[in-house]
């Protein structure tokens, strides 16, 4: 019964399409290389200087020189605890991407901090609201956000529609713990669709429409959670977005390989890693704990720069071969000034940054996006 309704909400997806052609946006290469550098405002605010070859370098103009084509990133509600990644500063960091010539993906988290694969927290605005009321809300501001983006010049490529959302979206559960919580879909669909509708809406008069991603964290959630969204009505999208931490993941860069040509087979869309990492030394220069250290760290891919650069060359090969279209490298500007975090003072990922420790000199992990990716056969 499960797969004749997943059969039937996949054909009822592809008869809209026919009557409802969309115009995208696609890189010129076809593959999609680049990072999130949500950080790169702030850390400049804290005294960070980034240099190539020892002179001060913009990381934005230095990821496009070095072959990148996409800029994500993320956007709160509402965070009182940080003045960062609010429209304002999020439309600083595309203002700086387009001025580079690279593309952009806007991630909304829909929240007032980190939505994640363990965590949706509602905005506090919101939280009161029916399921039906915080659609409406949440509706009504990604077109306010897409609208100012657009009148600016500033519209993005590529929008998606919530942050590794393997949980239910804008969770209905204090603190948003959501461990043990089983998705109400309804509910979810409901939410996940009013974002979604948001954006067509927004594209259909903007200078650019952009394609529509949903996220989930780890290969292993992947095919369970797009199952359930396809049965519960949620169709309309053009790209799945996968984050792969071998830390955090049961699955190998193999498996990972799997996954991509399983989901883009079943469910019509393309797939890219947009969140990965891999560090270039097994510790970082502060006292503020490193989210990636020797806990992360694959036989064949040391901590090292080359090995970081490897890591990245390899992966997305694999990428390549499974038919997906890219990968989105997480963070790689955050490294550690004067200013911390909530966890302590400097960065929790200085060692996986694409800018060595001390000086902040780039590292080869920028190699990578230059380079000739070719599908290998089988």
């Amino acid at each position: 019964m499960r797969n004749a309704l997943f059969t039937l909400a996949l054909l009822s997806s592809a008869a809209s399409a026919q009557t409802a052609p969309r115009l995208v946006a696609k890189p010129a290469s076809g593959l999609y290389l680049g990072a999130d550098l949500s950080y790169v405002n702030e850390m400049e605010d804290c005294g960070a200087v980034f240099r190539a070859k020892g002179k001060p370098v913009d990381p934005f103009t230095l990821m496009k020189a070095k072959g990148g084509n996409i800029v994500r990133v993320r956007i709160w509600k509402d965070a009182k605890w940080t003045k960062y990644s609010d429209l304002a500063d999020v439309t600083k960091t595309i203002r700086r991407a387009k001025a580079a010539g690279m593309q952009v993906l806007l991630d909304f988290h829909y929240s007032d901090d980190w939505a994640d694969g363990e965590k949706q927290i509602v905005p506090a605005a919101w939280a009161t609201l029916d399921t039906a009321a915080q659609a409406k809300a949440l509706y009504a501001y990604t077109r306010d956000v897409l609208g100012k983006l657009d009148a600016d010049g500033l519209m993005p490529e590529m929008v998606q529609v919530g942050n590794e959302t393997n949980p239910e979206v804008m969770g209905p559960l204090p603190k948003g713990n959501l461990k043990d919580h089983k998705i109400d879909w309804t509910r979810n669909a409901t939410l996940l669709n009013a974002g979604i509708k948001a954006v067509r809406d927004a594209g259909k008069v903007a200078k650019i429409n952009p394609r529509i991603m949903l996220h989930i964290a780890q290969p292993e959630h992947v095919a369970a959670w797009f199952d359930d969204a396809t049965v519960a009505g949620v169709l309309d999208y053009d790209v799945i977005g996968i984050s792969y931490y071998r830390k955090w993941s049961t699955r190998t860069p193999a498996q990972l390989g799997e996954t991509i040509a399983y989901a883009k087979d079943r469910y019509k869309a393309d797939v890219i890693v947009v969140e990965t990492a891999y560090p270039f030394s097994p510790v970082g220069e502060d006292a503020s704990p490193d989210l990636l250290g020797s806990d992360s760290l694959l036989p064949e891919y040391p901590a090292t720069p080359k090995g970081q650069l490897k890591y990245l060359v390899d992966l997305t090969q694999t990428v390549v071969d499974a038919g997906g279209i890219g990968i989105v490298y997480w963070e790689p500007a955050w490294v550690s000034t004067k200013c911390g975090t909530r966890w302590g003072k400097g960065s929790n990922w200085e060692n996986a940054a694409w800018f060595g420790l001390g000086r902040h000199e780039a590292l080869p992990a920028f190699d990578f996006l230059g380079r000739q990716y070719v599908k290998r056969p089988k």
